[in-house]
């Protein structure tokens, strides 16, 4: 069932059926029970009054000497409300204790209505059930026995249960109508906000503002809003990638063309070779800004990043030291043995993406000569995998932006372009690792990778 409007409709319709339904067999128990106790009441106190009527026997026999031939039940007469489904519901037979029939009344059979002397029996005579009372006059000798037939009884409470029903069938299909309408009003802010919407422009990214809005529909107008600002955002970095990149590209594009024009109208072949060694360095700065935009751009297009297993530290700082060695420039880079008995399980690609560019960087930085340690140190009840080189260091006022995209400091390299460290916060606040960067007392940057607890194994 794909509307929500059906699906409410069905629901309420059903649910107030089924109580509808249950009230009725409530009710048609509940007046079975009730009208069982109004009749027998009934019996009880016509059984009572007719025996009251009887005064002696003298006066019953002189009843009945007129006609010595004439059946005694002519003897007593009880009027009956005249009702067609109902008529002459309730008979009645006098009995002496000797067993002769003394007085009926019309509606009673000529067999007796119940065996017992006193109280309630019921009597099943030519498959008629009946329900009977019986009071015994010992005085006067006689038996009164008033009945009820139980097919008139269950008639009376059928008609009752009927006239509950038929007014309940009749609303039922206005019931329907009106649940129909009001479910319809009250999807009514759910049809406007789908609305609002359609008619949105594509651009058009603010927050909708949650004034007089349902409760059930404000959470979906958060997450609606939560979902415009990470949109916007993602759109403005996308924005400022392109801006930055077009720009820095530029630089170096402009550059390759200046140098292959020199080498192209130079007949010296010193100047030729130096143009071309320009060109291979420039080559080599553009393919790695280019390589630094694609990463960048990954990492941020990842929501989140996705964990592999665990993974040998010390094997992945080894395997980017090969990696790096052509740049090293007589750089050594020390891994300390411990790093090898140290396992985390967090994406590696996004690791390996990290701890790249902050040795990549702290190669650049160092001096020829210069060694570049890969440590590991417990701090707070964390791991933290720390590089340590002997650069210059980061001025302390410029700490706070250097993660900023395309922030190149006071002491940038000729090869930086600004985006490493920015790569590396991104791909570590994707896996829940930190960056924190710290000047070294003896000189040089400490950069520091600080994992969770949860992501050592």
């Amino acid at each position: 069932m794909r509307s929500l409007r059906t699906r409410l409709f069905a629901i309420l319709l059903i649910t107030t059926g089924l109580l509808w339904l249950s009230a009725t067999m409530w009710i048609f128990l509940s007046t079975r029970a009730e009208v069982e106790r109004v009749l027998d009441a009934r019996l009880m106190e016509a059984a009572r009054m007719v025996n009251s009527l009887i005064v002696s026997p003298d006066m019953m026999k002189e009843e009945g000497d007129g006609d010595a031939n004439r059946p005694a039940q002519s003897a007593i007469k009880i009027p009956v409300l005249e009702h067609p489904h109902y008529d002459r519901q309730l008979s009645c037979q006098i009995w002496s204790l000797d067993g002769t029939l003394i007085g009926k009344s019309d509606s009673a059979p000529d067999t007796t209505l119940a065996p017992h002397a006193m109280g309630f029996s019921e009597t099943v005579i030519n498959g008629e059930t009946w329900r009977v009372f019986a009071v015994e006059n010992a005085s006067l000798g006689v038996r009164v026995l008033v009945g009820d037939n139980l097919r008139i009884r269950d008639r009376l409470v059928n008609d009752l249960v009927k006239g509950l029903l038929l007014p309940a069938l009749l609303i039922i299909p206005l019931l329907a109508v009106l649940i129909w309408l009001s479910v319809g009003r009250g999807l009514a802010p759910l049809r406007k906000l789908a609305g609002d919407l359609a008619a949105r422009e594509a651009s058009d990214l603010h927050a909708i503002e949650d004034v007089g809005t349902t409760r059930e529909i404000s959470p979906v107008l958060k997450s609606l809003n939560g979902l415009f600002a990470r949109v916007a955002g993602a759109r403005e970095r996308e924005q400022n990638f392109i801006a930055f990149a077009a720009h820095e590209l530029r630089t170096p594009l402009a550059g390759l063309k200046t140098q292959a024009q020199v080498a192209l109208s130079s007949d010296d072949g010193e100047i030729r070779e130096k143009a071309l060694g320009q060109i291979v360095a420039g080559v080599d700065r553009t393919g790695k800004l280019v390589r630094q935009l694609l990463d960048i751009a990954s990492v941020e297009a990842s929501e989140s990043a996705k964990p592999a297993g665990a993974f040998n530290v010390g094997e992945i700082l080894t395997g980017l030291r090969t990696e790096l060695a052509g740049q090293a420039h007589r750089v050594d880079v020390a891994i300390d043995p411990h790093l090898f008995g140290v396992k985390i399980e967090m994406d590696p690609d996004l690791f390996r993406l990290a701890a790249r560019n902050l040795l990549e960087n702290a190669i650049n930085h160092s001096p020829p000569g210069a060694t570049v340690s890969c440590t590991c140190e417990m701090a707070a009840g964390r791991l933290v995998i720390v590089i340590n080189d002997t650069g210059p260091g980061i001025p302390d006022e410029e700490i706070p932006h250097v993660t900023e995209r395309f922030f190149r400091g006071r002491f940038k390299t000729s090869v930086g372009s600004g985006l490493g460290l920015s790569i590396v916060e991104r791909a570590l606040d994707r896996t829940g690792a930190e960056l924190e960067l710290r000047n070294r007392e003896r000189g040089g940057l400490s950069a520091r990778i600080a994992l969770q607890q949860s992501l050592i194994r």
